[in-house]
């Protein structure tokens, strides 16, 4: 059948519409070679990745997807989660003033072990059994592979399969008592995964047995299969169900990230839930991020993020503002959108950012395949970030990652760039701009109060924020490098490690798929001129077609108009009585012309959608 061109259009941008709206926000771990064996793993001859994105050489680190989002929430859901109490409105200061200092309740200091600085993991004990998990604070759900006793559990008949790059995390979802640090939860939920075949390499070889999400409610899989519009709450996340079972003036987490063989780092890793770390306390007097009033395509990608300052969000490594338009459409100008996330070894930036850390370093490669800059490892580059009025430099041996003992064509060992180019496709779809992981996450002390998004909290009402306190001390770091990388001679100010002029810096190439998601971003970002101009064409198509039978029906066929419609007048008024009653009968005949007309078009129209009805299916 025949549909008009604009119908056609508003059809094909639903379409490319909703397959936008089925991408997920990756996860990605990068399994490191160095230090396996203090970390109880058996050496590889390269990094393994049970969670690659993509195919990359044997011994290239890869990247994982452990990151799987729900699709679509139920409108009455998302507005029970993002209403604001009456009582909060009262406070002038939009994060009110409610304490963050350490809570009366059950303490819970929880060690985060680090391995090769690509993974940190926690205990948690499930039904008497006690896994390994990572630590992410990217995604909502737990889910485990028990790989000896099966936990004391309660199979709740549902099921649920979190598909990613290289497998699918499927099982069925139960409930059993969980402690996690001195913390108990009564029938906390989680997936239970029995089945690991379906991924590269074995999970629990590389150092854990499932994964902990310590984001936010609306990110949770499994809560909307149990229970989607959380009306007894019973499926909420862990870190939901500790709040709600513990109550607390603040419902808030804070969380170190130990580097390894760094010297000057004088902390272990540890994840507190209600408590301070006692030798960063002063976290408190750190600016509160808002995480909200960000951009967000749905309600249900809500992320720990923040904007960057004004105009100098981000500086290079010659001390110079390193200036990127953003492309979330409703960010302010000259800032950008970054998502605080534990589950990213490498943080991702836009390409040009990445290009500015990297491009002016002598002998940088940029690896296609593996989608990354390799460097000489001698190379220091001192990066920051400033978000909230102030700056957070980034240790050099985070910029400069030598975990992962690559090599170049001529056989001499070199070092990643550890801020990669942005691929995540909800990113280059203007979701938001950067990634903050492991590399930058290990520079700060990371406060996240979780506020009125825990449902059932009675005291804390205030809207989330983050807090940041710089950990790095740029000195140290300095020192840090010399005495790791030069083996303690100090030759950073020798022309080996000079940067390239500006007019010299290399630029990566832009991969085929990223084209095609940057083109869709454009559509995508014009979606709301798209829908409204075809459906203003959809409507002036219609209105002329019934103008047309309008008009045909009253006149008589003759004379020339518009689309064909005649124009013809009635009989010459001094002849009007003489032949009013054959006018009368021609339009009769007429009329009945154009109802058997009527008739076949009713039963063409019936049969065209009944055409248009099967392509559809």
């Amino acid at each position: 059948m025949y549909l008009p061109t604009p119908i056609l259009l508003l059809l094909l941008a639903a379409s490319f519409h909703a397959e936008v709206l089925a991408v997920k926000l990756p996860f990605h771990v990068i399994h490191p070679t160095e230090d396996a064996q203090d970390a109880g793993l058996a050496r590889r001859s390269g990094p393994v990745s049970a969670f690659t994105k993509r195919t990359a050489p044997p011994d290239a680190p890869q990247r994982r997807n452990l990151h799987a989002k729900r699709l679509a929430h139920e409108r009455r859901r998302a507005l029970q989660k993002f209403g604001r109490d009456p009582l909060a409105a009262e406070t002038p200061n939009k994060h009110q003033d409610r304490a963050t200092k350490p809570a009366k309740r059950t303490t819970a200091n929880i060690p985060i072990s680090n391995t090769g600085n690509a993974q940190y993991i926690s205990n948690i004990t499930i039904g008497g059994v006690t896994a390994r998990v990572l630590l992410d604070t990217g995604s909502s759900d737990l889910w485990i592979s028990f790989p000896g006793d099966q936990p004391d559990a309660t199979d709740l008949g549902k099921s649920v399969s979190l598909a990613y790059a290289v497998g699918n995390a499927q099982g069925d979802i139960y409930s059993a008592d969980a402690q996690f640090g001195n913390f108990s939860i009564s029938q906390q939920v989680f997936l239970n995964v029995k089945d690991t075949s379906s991924f590269s390499s074995d999970i629990h070889g590389q150092g854990y047995d499932g994964l902990l999400g310590i984001g936010p409610n609306e990110g949770s899989s499994i809560m909307d299969e149990i229970d989607p519009d959380d009306d007894d709450h019973s499926a909420d996340t862990t870190l939901a169900r500790i709040f709600a079972e513990n109550t607390t003036e603040s419902n808030y987490i804070t969380f170190l990230l130990d580097r390894k063989n760094s010297p000057s780092t004088p902390f272990s890793g540890q994840l507190t839930i209600g408590e301070l770390v006692p030798m960063f306390a002063n976290i408190t007097d750190m600016p509160k991020l808002d995480v909200e009033t960000v951009h967000k395509l749905l309600e249900e990608e809500q992320h720990w993020q923040a904007l960057t300052d004004k105009d100098n969000g981000i500086m290079g490594p010659d001390g110079t503002v390193i200036k990127y338009d953003s492309i979330v459409p409703k960010a302010p100008d000259g800032q950008l959108v970054a998502v605080f996330d534990s589950g990213f070894t490498f943080s991702q930036v836009p390409r040009d950012v990445s290009d500015s850390i990297y491009g002016r370093v002598k002998n940088a490669v940029y690896d296609s395949k593996s989608e990354y800059w390799t460097i000489p490892c001698g190379q220091e580059l001192n990066i920051s970030f400033n978000f909230g009025g102030h700056n957070y430099p980034v240790h050099p041996l985070d910029t400069v990652d030598d975990n992962f003992g690559i090599s170049n064509a001529a056989g001499d060992r070199v070092c990643i760039g550890s801020f990669q180019p942005i691929t995540t496709a909800f990113s280059l779809l203007g979701n938001y701009d950067m990634i903050m992981g492991m590399s930058f996450l290990r520079n700060v002390y990371t406060l996240m109060d979780f506020g009125d998004w825990v449902p059932t909290s009675s005291n804390d009402r205030g809207h989330p924020f983050m807090q940041l306190l710089s950990v790095t001390d740029a000195a140290a770091a300095h020192q840090d490098f010399v005495t790791k990388r030069l083996d303690g001679v100090d030759t950073t100010g020798t022309d080996q490690w000079q940067l390239l002029p500006e007019s010299e810096k290399q630029a990566s190439p832009v991969s085929d798929e990223e084209k095609k998601k940057q083109y869709q971003e454009m559509v995508l970002s014009r979606w709301p001129y798209i829908l409204v101009g075809c459906l203003a064409a959809v409507i002036i198509v219609v209105g002329l077609i019934i103008w047309r039978c309008c008009c045909r029906r009253r006149g008589t066929g003759k004379g020339a108009g518009f689309f064909g419609v005649g124009m013809s007048r009635g009989p010459p008024k001094e002849n009007a009585d003489s032949v009013t009653s054959e006018y009368l009968k021609l339009r009769e005949q007429n009329n009945s012309q154009y109802s058997v007309n009527d008739a076949h078009a009713s039963q063409y129209s019936a049969n065209n959608m009944s055409t248009y009805s099967m392509h559809k299916q």
